[in-house]
């Protein structure tokens, strides 16, 4: 999987152009799935709404896609796995929002999403902020406000934290 982890969503021609060079393609011949899981559990649905319609600050599902999904992690586990999986399989982009870090690593979990990214070689994660920061090895509770079953700070460690040389 190939990983384009930003703060703030696609705001500028340099991030653009970064999502179009790692897609191989333009972005009006790209399919995406917009996941808005973490969105939920701190700002709401209405919030998720916004960032599923592109009203968000946050640009990710207005950018022209060739065609754009949802996939809700929380629904997942509750439907069989041939009516999502192969969507995940065949999209160019996982378009992630921010929101609880926590939040989103548990259902990305619960689901079989974090099982199944390893697997998914040509695919893109564009994260927004929690959707970046679910990568990491652990987070602290500045970013989260939901506390998984299990306690602890940890997120899906996809990706090493380095430490800063000063």
């Amino acid at each position: 999987m190939k990983l384009l982890l930003t703060s703030a969503g696609i705001k500028n021609t340099s991030i653009q152009d970064a999502l179009v060079g790692l897609l191989g393609k333009p972005i009006a011949e790209s399919s995406a799935l917009c996941i808005p899981t973490a969105t939920y559990a701190m700002g709401g649905p209405e919030s998720a709404w916004q960032m599923i319609t592109g009203r968000a600050s946050t640009p990710l599902c207005e950018l022209g896609w060739k065609s754009l999904g949802v996939l809700e992690l929380t629904a997942l586990p509750s439907i069989g796995e041939e009516q999502w999986l192969p969507a995940v399989q065949r999209t160019d982009v996982l378009l992630v929002c921010g929101g609880d870090v926590f939040y989103l690593g548990y259902w990305m979990r619960q689901s079989g999403l974090a099982d199944l990214l390893p697997s998914l070689h040509e695919a893109v994660w564009v994260g927004v902020s929690g959707g970046s920061m679910v990568l990491a090895p652990s987070i602290g509770g500045y970013f989260t406000g939901w506390k998984p079953p299990t306690g602890g700070d940890n997120a899906l460690g996809m990706v090493e934290i380095g430490r800063a040389h000063v």
